[in-house]
């Protein structure tokens, strides 16, 4: 993808990745990834982070396409993280002169990755760094999502350049602007993005955003995914609403089975909220689904009922690593069911039991355990439980 003007004098720096499968080597990437950087051509040539560094050398074409001999003066480092300050050697090489710009948590961080490094200058909440034209101001942005986290606002085009805040998933499939793209698509990959990568730090979030109150804003740039322009608003509004873990009318059923009885309870109680009226049910075979689509749901719908079969007297290890995950990224205020089933001994609702003690959620109703497959009362007591989550849900009861 060649360079693409944003105004006269910025230009965006995307590069897509469909060939790397797990994004930190962790969350699937089905429909790859960008990594984002900009360029500002004024008195001063200022470079708004790198790229991973596989992409490097295409970031270096790049520049020498749009600047010939002309050397780059400034690198603004928003994030450390190798995914955004990959080349930052290979840049070094071709530009030695070149100042990088980061808060005083940049530099060590770097170090830490690349060695001690020349021409640096260290700025502070408000700083500024005049181009000519162009001026940038700059503004910390600690745990959003790493401590040295900041964003670059450019003040006479009106663009905020956001590091990993307002990112998606998702390569750059020709859309490179929100209004050219299926926003429906892009919602559930900004949403996946916010709930695995940002999502643990929701104070940090609703912090950033109270300092970003207030700029007028004609573009945000993202390290990843689509830059915003048409839906400014809208961006904003989602990571309030989920930065304040405020969530929709809906359940995400969860589920760890061997043979498919515990299943059979999560399809009992499915169709009792169907019948109920709710509409929104996500159900989730943890051995299946990536735990990275079961977090954005968390984040999406208020409800959770979680089942596990016995194994070996402790929880399904799958239904483990989602209980131990959600507990991890401290999300808050959601309604909680339990249930399973065993077959000669207990230990899956028993040990869903201390995660419900320790999340602190409201439990809607008694835990539903069966002996084997389903039987009528244990579908009783589905019901029961699915009854006992939609009253809640619809009626605050």
């Amino acid at each position: 993808m060649h360079p693409i003007p944003l105004t006269d004098d910025v230009y965006f720096l995307g590069m897509n990745d469909r060939r790397t499968a797990l994004f930190e080597n962790l969350w699937p990437l089905p429909y790859g990834v960008s990594y984002n950087a900009a360029l500002i051509v004024d008195h001063k040539v200022c470079l708004i982070d790198t790229v991973e560094r596989a992409f490097g050398g295409e970031l270096l074409n790049r520049l020498l396409a749009l600047l010939g001999d002309r050397p780059v003066d400034y690198l603004v480092v928003n994030h450390v993280e190798p995914d955004h300050s990959g080349s930052i050697r290979s840049l070094l090489d071709r530009y030695p002169g070149l100042t990088l710009v980061g808060n005083k948590k940049t530099f060590p961080m770097i170090e830490n990755f690349y060695g001690s490094l020349p021409n640096t200058r260290i700025i502070s909440d408000g700083d500024t760094l005049e181009l000519g034209r162009h001026r940038l101001v700059f503004q910390t942005i600690p745990m959003v999502h790493w401590p040295e986290s900041m964003v670059s606002y450019e003040v006479t085009e009106q663009i905020l350049f956001s590091n990993d805040a307002f990112g998606s998933f998702g390569a750059l499939d020709g859309g490179v602007f929100d209004d050219e793209v299926d926003p429906a698509f892009w919602e559930g990959e900004t949403l996946r993005y916010y709930a695995n990568i940002v999502g643990k730090y929701g104070p940090h979030t609703q912090r950033a955003l109270a300092k970003l109150n207030g700029l007028p804003l004609r573009m945000i740039v993202p390290s990843h995914g689509r830059i915003w322009r048409s839906r400014i608003p809208h961006i904003l509004e989602r990571y309030q609403k989920w930065s304040r873990y405020e969530t929709d009318p809906g359940v995400v059923i969860v589920f760890g089975t061997m043979y498919g009885h515990t299943e059979e309870i999560a399809d009992a109680i499915a169709r009792q909220l169907a019948v109920r009226g709710i509409q929104n049910i996500r159900i989730h075979d943890a051995s299946k689904s990536h735990l990275s689509y079961i977090l954005a749901d968390l984040f999406r719908f208020r409800g959770l009922i979680i089942g596990s079969c016995a194994y070996n007297n402790e929880l399904f290890p799958t239904i483990e690593a989602v209980v131990r995950e959600i507990e991890h990224k401290g999300i808050r205020d959601h309604l909680l069911g339990l249930f399973g089933s065993y077959s000669w001994n207990g230990g899956g609702v028993k040990n869903l039991e201390k995660f419900s003690t320790a999340i602190g959620w409201e439990q809607v109703h008694p835990p539903v355990e069966a002996k084997g497959a389903l039987s009528k009362e244990s579908h009783r007591d589905a019901v029961a439980l699915a009854n006992a989550m939609a009253d809640r849900l619809l009626y605050n009861e």
